[in-house]
C-alpha cells in the first residue's frame, strides 16, 4: 500500500438497486471507515463545510477519536456537503483506484439516500426539486412570482423563510413567461456559410433552469453557434434530475436519465452532438447517470455525444476555428470555475473559450463559491454558503474585473452577493453572466425580446 494516488481518479457504480446500500448498519460501518481515514488526512478541511464540522465533531469528542462519536451525531457532516466533487477531484489522495476506496460525496449520497428511502427527506426541498412542475406553475405568474422572490421584498421574503425556512437573504432565481424552447421555436437563425465550422449540427439541451429561469444563456449559445455556421436546435425532454440527486431522489434521478436519454438519442442517431447549458446538467448526463443506471445503452449513448457549452465551443475552435467578427469586450473578466464543470474533468474550458475574445484580459477564480443548489438559499446554509464562498467573491472583488463570469448561473449570482458583503458598492459597476454571453457580446449579437 502506498500513500496517495497517481493514478487517474475512477468512480464506482452507484449500486442503489442492491438493499445493501440502504442498510443502516453497513452504511455506519462506512461512514465510520471513511471519517475516520479523513480526520488522519484533513486535508480537506478548507473545501466546505462538511470537513470542518466533522473535525471538530471529533476533536470535541470525548476520546478526540471517532471512537467516542455518537452516529446521530453524523447528520450535520452529511447535511453540509453540497456535493461539490471538489474533495474527490482536487483534494483527496485515497480516491479510486487506490485500496482505501474513499468517494465522500458518494458516500453522502448514500446517506441521503437512506433517509429518503426510510421517508426522513424533507418536504420544502424534496419540492423545490421538482423543478419541471415548478417551472411550469411559474411561468404564467412570472412577474408576480419575481417580484415576490426579490430580496427587497421584505414582506414576502420574510414570510418564505418563517414557512418554508428560505432565507430572506438569499438570492432566488427568476422564473420568465416565455421559455427557451418557445423562444427559439418563434426565432430561427440563418447560418453563417462561410464560417469554418459549417456543416456542425448540436442539439441544445435547455436544462430547466435555462428553459424556465436563464433563456439569456440558450438565446447567446444558439446566435454563436449560427455565426459559426453550426445547425442547431433547442429541446427540453426534462430536467437531468440534479436537484433530485441532491436530495438523495436516485430512483427519480434514473427515471429522468430513461426519458431524457431516449429523446435526445434520437438526435444523437441523426448526427447532432448534445450540449448541456448548465454545468451541473453536463455532469449528470456524462458521468453521474451512467454510474446510476449503468444498464441503459441510451444513457451510456448520450454520455458520449455531451459537452458543456464552453467545452463545445473549444471543441470546434480548434477544430476548424472560430467565425471572424468578434471585437474586444474592453472590459477585464472574472472567470469563476464552476465546481460541477471542474468535476467533469475537461480542463478550464471557459477559460479557454473567453481567451478567444480579442484583447482578453481574463482573471480565473478557481474556489467554490459555496452556493450548492438549493442547499445555499436554506435558512441555516446560507450564511455558511457565503463564508465558503467567500475567497471566491474576494478573488473576484480584487481582480477588478468588469464582468464576472460563471459556467453556473447560481453561482454567479451568489458571488454578486458575496462581493455586495464585502463592498456594496461594486456590485453596481459589475454585471454576472454565462462566458458564452460575453462571446455572443463580443460579435454583437443578441436576442429578441
Amino acid at each position: 500500500m502506498h500513500d496517495g494516488s497517481l493514478d487517474a481518479p475512477t468512480r464506482h457504480i452507484i449500486d442503489w438497486t442492491n438493499p445493501d446500500f440502504y442498510d443502516e448498519e453497513k452504511l455506519d460501518d462506512e461512514l465510520r471507515r471513511v471519517f475516520d481515514i479523513c480526520h488522519g488526512c484533513r486535508r480537506c478541511f478548507n473545501l466546505c463545510d462538511s470537513f470542518p464540522r466533522l473535525f471538530d465533531l471529533i476533536d470535541g469528542s470525548e476520546t478526540e477519536e471517532l471512537d467516542s462519536v455518537a452516529s446521530e451525531d453524523f447528520k450535520p457532516v452529511v447535511d453540509a456537503c453540497t456535493l461539490c466533487d471538489m474533495c474527490f477531484m482536487t483534494k483527496c489522495p485515497y480516491v479510486p483506484p487506490h485500496e482505501f476506496n474513499l468517494d465522500f460525496p458518494h458516500l453522502m449520497l448514500r446517506y441521503r439516500a437512506t433517509e429518503k428511502h426510510k421517508g426522513k427527506d424533507k418536504l420544502v426541498p424534496r419540492e423545490l426539486a421538482k423543478t419541471d412542475r415548478n417551472g411550469k406553475l411559474m411561468a404564467p405568474v412570472a412577474p408576480i412570482a419575481n417580484w415576490a422572490s426579490k430580496t427587497s421584498n421584505g414582506l414576502t421574503r420574510g414570510i418564505m423563510e418563517k414557512t418554508l425556512d428560505i432565507d430572506r437573504n438569499a438570492a432566488l432565481p427568476k422564473y420568465q413567461a416565455k421559455t427557451l424552447v418557445k423562444r427559439a421555436a418563434e426565432d430561427p437563425l440563418e447560418l453563417n456559410k462561410d464560417a469554418p465550422a459549417y456543416g456542425r449540427k448540436a442539439v441544445i439541451y435547455a436544462t430547466c433552469f435555462g428553459n424556465f429561469n436563464n433563456p439569456a444563456t440558450g438565446e447567446a449559445t444558439r446566435r454563436v453557434l449560427a455565426r459559426n455556421g453550426i445547425e442547431t436546435e433547442v429541446v427540453y425532454p426534462g430536467c437531468c434530475g440534479m436537484p433530485l440527486m441532491e436530495q438523495g431522489d436516485l430512483k427519480g434521478v434514473v427515471e429522468n436519465a430513461a426519458s431524457v436519454s431516449a429523446e435526445l438519442g434520437i438526435w444523437v442517431d441523426k448526427g447532432y452532438d448534445v450540449i448541456a447549458l448548465v454545468s451541473s446538467c453536463a455532469l449528470m448526463l456524462k458521468f453521474e447517470w451512467p454510474l446510476l443506471a449503468p444498464d441503459n445503452e441510451a444513457v451510456h449513448k448520450l454520455s458520449r455525444a455531451t459537452f458543456d457549452v464552453s467545452e463545445y465551443v473549444m471543441e470546434f475552435a480548434k477544430k476548424e476555428g472560430m467565425a471572424e467578427g468578434m471585437t474586444p469586450l474592453g472590459d477585464s473578466v472574472a472567470v469563476h470555475l464552476a465546481c460541477h464543470a471542474r468535476a467533469q474533468n475537461m480542463g478550464a474550458k471557459a477559460a479557454e473559450m473567453l481567451r478567444l475574445l480579442p484583447e482578453a484580459d481574463i482573471k480565473v477564480v478557481e474556489r467554490c463559491s459555496g452556493h450548492g443548489g438549493s442547499w445555499g438559499i436554506m435558512k441555516g446554509n446560507y450564511e455558511t454558503a457565503l463564508k465558503v464562498g467567500k475567497p471566491a467573491a474576494k478573488a473576484a472583488l480584487n481582480s477588478k474585473a468588469r464582468y464576472i463570469a460563471s459556467e453556473c448561473p447560481l453561482a454567479a449570482e451568489h458571488l454578486m452577493q458575496g462581493i455586495e458583503k464585502q463592498d456594496p458598492d461594486a456590485v453596481i459597476t459589475r454585471t454576472a453572466l454565462h462566458p458564452i454571453e460575453l462571446l455572443a457580446k463580443a460579435y454583437g449579437l443578441t436576442a429578441k425580446d
